[in-house]
Formats: C-alpha cells, structure tokens, sequence
C-alpha cells in the first residue's frame, strides 16, 4: 500500500520517522488550545478537536497521497483566530461565529483543491508578499509569546515595555527559552517539545505547575459547533468577515503550499518541479480545515516539523500514519495537557522560538526594489502593531498595486490581484476588522 520497497525505506524507518515528526509537532496540542482559549472555547473542546483535525488531515495524507507530511492546525491562524477575528471585534463576533468563517474558508479551501484555481492563486500572489505575510506572522506570534509570559507589559504612552524579568512566570519562561534554544543549536529533534517538559518538571517543582489527573476519556463539551454552511455563510456576510475568509485561505494557500513542495524536495518525491499526487496532498489540509472548525479548532496546515522524520528516512504515508495513531492515542490525555497549558511559561518559549523561525522569510523579500519591498514591509509591520495578520495582508495588497500603477507597470499584477486589491479596500473602509 505504502510502497515501501520502492521509495527504498523499510517498515521500522518509517515507525520512527513518524515518532520523530510526532515529538517536533506535538506542542500544538498544548499551545493550540492555550491560544483559542483567550477567545473563550472551552479547552476540551479545543484540545480534541485539534486532534480531530490533526488526525483527519494526516490520515488523509498517509492514505490517499501516501506523503510524509502531517497535516495540524497552524500557528499563526489560531493567533489569527481568536486576536484579529474575535477579541478585536470588542464582543460583536464570538467563537462560534468565527467558526463560521473558518467552516466557510475549509468550504473554499476543498473547492480550490479540487480545480486548478490552487495554482492559479498561488502564481497571482507576488513572492516579496508572500515572504512578508510569513514574516510578519512569526513577528505576531513572537510579541504573543512575549506577552503571555510577562517579558512584555503594556505601557500607557508607549504601549510596551520591559517586564518584571525577576517574576516567576518571567524566570520560567527565560529558563524554557534558554533550554529549547540550547537543545535547538545541538540540532535535537523534538528539542520544542523537550523544552516544554523541562521546564514543566521545573514549574512542577517550583509549585507553579499541578496536576489532578493524567488520563481521561475525550470528550467535546458543546458538541459539533457549525455544519450547515448556510447559516455559516449567512454569519460571514452578516458581520462583515469577507475579508478574514479570503485572509484564512491565502494564509493557509501558502503556508501549506510552501510546506509541502519544501518537504516533498527534501524527500526526493518531487518530480522536477511538479508535485506527484498532489491535488489528494492538497486536500487533506483543506478537508482537515473543515473538519476541525465543526468541532472547534482553527485552520490546519502542513507541518515543517514533518522534515525531521524526513530528516531520520522517512518517505511514505506510514510515516504518516504513525503520526495519527500518536495524535490519537494523546486524545485520552486531556487532565495532563491543560495542567501544563495552564503555566504560560511552558508554551511562551516555543511561540516566540516559532515566531523566530518564520520571521527568517525577510531574507528572499527583494530590498533592492523598493515597489516590492515597500509593500512587504507594510505587511511586516501592521500585523503586530495591529494585532491583525488580516490587516497586515490588507494593506500590502492594497499598496502593492498602487505602486505599479503609478510606475506604468501595471500591467506586472496579475488581475485577481485587482481583484484582492478593492475587495482589502471595500472591507478596511465599510465593514468592521
């Protein structure tokens, strides 16, 4: 089924390829929720329906595309979710209706996998933009970190300042941060995840980490949140979440894009430039996506983690189907991961080490050009100061064309840009964000 033999691999490599990837990428069952929290889902329903999707979208990757990738829901588009979508709306949009865009965007997000339409966009989208959403994403996702473990206070004309570095929670996170980088440099595999336990053996002892049980049956406290996409539809238009919609699926479009062809590259499963199976690749972060926003969760998206069991031989989907099983078999530890997401130290380190990691996108964006840079750096800059990684694409997209046009290069942009160009317009100017 998995074609082992002719990838060159063997059933054991492959076993613990998939061990591998599961520890680099297993944080996200502990930070997904600790993020959708602050929007107010309730954690066991976050918590499994991050696995959900996680084992939907891998599964679909070990059985129908037979890749080494394992599909989760994405850092950043939680961030996205619960700053940008719900607590910015100061009340007027609640969880359950952000789902609805979610719902709608995983809806979309099928349909463009399914035709050419993918491609299409993908090509639109100028490389410099793409750089600065990833980078500006990793900025956001760093200063989020940054704030949840008290290095970073607000300050009243300033609006940040320097902590109180000697509090408890401020110590904790500058050890989780020296460790996880430590074991990073020593090129660890897991070292995220590795720091996270250390420096929850250390809250443990310190008296700030406590535990009232380990093991428990899964369960989703509000049951199946959105499924009719009607009504889901209906919400989008009627709070005026066009915008995040088509910010879910571009966000999602390159990130899992990107991460997919980068893997699949270091895999040797590339044909020249074209990705084999690939509309059955696409599809699982795009049915995953749907899946979790009916239970609960955030987008999902092709995990860079899934390099490491690649890194260590991994080839096929039972790399993948290893993943799944560990994810599942972490659903029936519930009371252990909301005891350590409960300690804002053990998950700060791994957002701003993450956040660290994406920001690297800045070196492709071509400086030299300031019509291409300008632009990048708009989308860099807003989406931190903004709390918005919407906002941030708006405004990029927005200025991009404007600056070619005013060179007399506008026929350079691709008209769905446009297109994205009136519609960033229409909703900074008329519709709340």
């Amino acid at each position: 089924m998995f074609r082992l033999q002719q990838h060159g691999t063997t059933v054991k490599t492959e076993v613990v390829a998939g061990i591998t990837t599961f520890l680099t990428m297993v944080y996200i069952v502990i930070v997904n929720p600790v993020i959708l929290a602050e929007a107010g889902v309730p954690f066991d329903q976050v918590f499994l329906a991050t696995i959900i999707a996680a084992v939907v979208g891998t599964l679909w990757m070990a059985l129908f595309a037979n890749y080494p990738i394992a599909i989760a829901p994405g850092m950043g588009l939680n961030a996205f979710f619960t700053y940008t979508v719900v607590i910015s709306s100061n009340g007027q949009i609640d969880y359950l209706t952000a789902f609805s865009a979610v719902f709608i965007a995983g809806i979309i997000f099928v349909i463009l996998s399914l035709t050419s339409l993918r491609e299409k966009l993908i090509i639109s989208i100028p490389s410099n933009l793409k750089h600065g959403i990833t980078a500006g994403i990793g900025l956001f996702i760093s200063f989020i970190g940054l704030r949840m473990s008290t290095i970073v206070e607000a300050h009243e004309t300033n609006l940040v300042k320097l902590g109180d570095l000697t509090s408890p929670a401020a110590l904790l996170t500058l050890f989780g941060l020296l460790v996880t980088l430590i074991l990073m440099v020593r090129n660890v595999y897991g070292a995220i995840f590795y720091g996270m336990v250390a420096t929850g053996v250390v809250a443990f002892f310190s008296g700030q980490l406590k535990f009232d049980g380990f093991f428990e049956i899964p369960s989703l406290p509000e049951g199946i949140l959105v499924w009719n996409p009607v009504t889901a539809f209906l919400d989008v238009i009627q709070f005026g979440m066009l915008g995040i919609v088509v910010s879910f699926v571009l966000v999602t479009l390159f990130d899992t894009t990107g991460t997919m062809v980068g893997v699949a590259k270091q895999a040797g499963l590339m044909k020249g430039e074209r990705l084999p199976r690939a509309r059955q690749a696409l599809l699982a972060d795009s049915v995953a996506t749907t899946v979790g926003s009916m239970f609960g969760t955030s987008p999902t998206t092709a995990y860079i983690e899934s390099s490491s069991g690649v890194a260590v031989g991994g080839r096929t989907g039972l790399t993948t189907l290893t993943v799944g099983i560990l994810f599942i078999i972490a659903a029936f530890l519930g009371p252990f991961v909301a005891a350590l997401s409960g300690v804002a130290a053990i998950t700060a380190p791994a957002l701003i080490i993450i956040g660290s990691l994406m920001i690297g996108a800045v070196k492709h964006i071509d400086w030299d050009a300031f019509d291409e840079a300008f632009p990048a750096f708009i989308v860099i800059l807003a989406m931190p100061l903004t709390s918005s990684i919407a906002t941030g694409i708006e405004l990029g997209f927005i200025i991009y064309p404007i600056l070619k046009i005013v060179q007399g290069r506008y026929k350079e942009v691709h008209p769905l840009l446009y297109i994205f160009a009136v519609l960033f317009l229409f909703q900074l100017i008329y519709l709340p964000h």
